[in-house]
């Protein structure tokens, strides 16, 4: 073992006793491998020196890759990350191959169950894949629109019984763009107008999919014809209101805004997840369901206090406060500084760095 500078700290190495803020919380665990992030994130609390094992540095692993142990114990494969990946190449597999019904219901269904057994290693806020390509866009999308509308359905209080089909609803939504001219599917920039008609086809075509599979409830059937539905009539393909968009569908809308913002696609960067949050608290003034709404940000957002955050000017800090009336807009400290974001407009949380 050895201590070392931190501007002499090299990704691979691993540190062998916690790292304390200045405040006393935990800001990196023992047996933690240093990424360029960490790096980063000592710097900015001003630590001058960790504890790190002598041996040759590691090569560097992501943490969505691996499962770091506090011990120098072999890293091993993460089971919720293999269940994904395992659904997500079965997603590509239904919509490569779908010309009609969707045949391979019971195989979704059980794979969604597989995945489902994990969902408490799922948070919202702080998940990304283990790998990301943007032509893969629509299946993590589908995935993740699917999870979390399992956790919305179960916070909001939905029976039991409806938590495994709102999350079937959301991974099948999207399904009728495996009918849409990939040409438009992944283009670069904004569509015109013809493409984006034949864009939200994609609804229609989605329902008549899965509108005979007897597999499955009416409500997941509705969910790929609605979710672009909205509360005050402003949505298509149908312009319903909101007493005629089914509950499954209103919380699938939700999750797969927040996803699709947050996301990158082929035309749009991923957007700040707090500030999509923002974002998604405005719509919810007519455009989505203003109860489903609070539920998810209030939930979401339930960290406690000592959580690293970095803001859009790039410092970071540490959560010292939630108002839990502005709960995307807590107190943080950054370096003795405390900055109360429900005032300081112009600033927000960029990425959450650490839970």
């Amino acid at each position: 073992m050895a201590i070392v500078s931190v501007s002499q700290l090299k990704p691979g190495e691993r540190i062998t006793e916690n790292v304390q803020t200045r405040r006393g919380n935990l800001l990196l665990p023992k047996g933690r491998v240093i990424t360029e992030k960490e790096i980063e994130v000592l710097k900015a609390f001003l630590i001058s020196s960790v504890q790190v094992d002598s041996k040759t540095p590691e090569p560097q692993v992501s943490k969505e890759n691996a499962v770091v142990e506090e011990t120098a114990a072999p890293v091993r494969s993460n089971p919720f990350y293999d269940e994904y990946d395992k659904m997500l190449s079965l997603l590509k597999r239904v919509f490569t191959s779908v010309s009609g019904e969707i045949p391979q219901i019971l195989e979704i269904r059980n794979q969604l169950e597989s995945l489902l057994q994990y969902i408490d290693q799922y948070q919202v806020l702080t998940f990304s894949p283990r790998s990301f390509q943007l032509e893969d866009y629509i299946y993590h999308n589908s995935i993740m629109v699917s999870l979390t509308s399992y956790c919305l359905a179960k916070w909001h209080g939905l029976p039991s019984k409806d938590w495994i089909p709102v999350a079937l609803g959301g991974l099948l939504h999207d399904i009728g763009n495996a009918r849409v001219d990939t040409h438009i599917l992944f283009k670069p920039n904004k569509l015109t107008k013809e493409e984006a008609e034949e864009m939200r086809k994609h609804t229609i075509i989605g329902y008549n999919f899965l509108k005979n599979v007897k597999a499955i409830s009416d409500g997941v059937k509705f969910t790929a014809l609605q979710h672009h539905e909205r509360e005050d009539g402003s949505g298509y393909p149908l312009g319903v209101k909101g007493e005629n968009i089914h509950l499954y569908s209103k919380i699938i809308a939700i999750a797969d805004m927040f996803h699709a913002m947050t996301t990158d696609r082929y035309h749009k960067k991923a957007e700040s997840r707090y500030l999509v949050l923002d974002q998604l608290f405005n719509e919810s003034f007519g455009k989505l369901d203003p109860a489903l709404v609070q539920t998810f940000i209030q939930k979401v957002t339930q960290f406690h206090n000592g959580v690293l955050v970095k803001l859009n000017d790039n410092r970071i800090g540490e959560i010292v406060f939630s108002d839990r009336t502005h709960p995307t807009r807590p107190w943080v400290n950054v370096n003795g500084t405390i900055i109360n974001l429900s005032l300081e407009r112009s600033l927000y949380i960029q990425d959450v760095i650490q839970k």
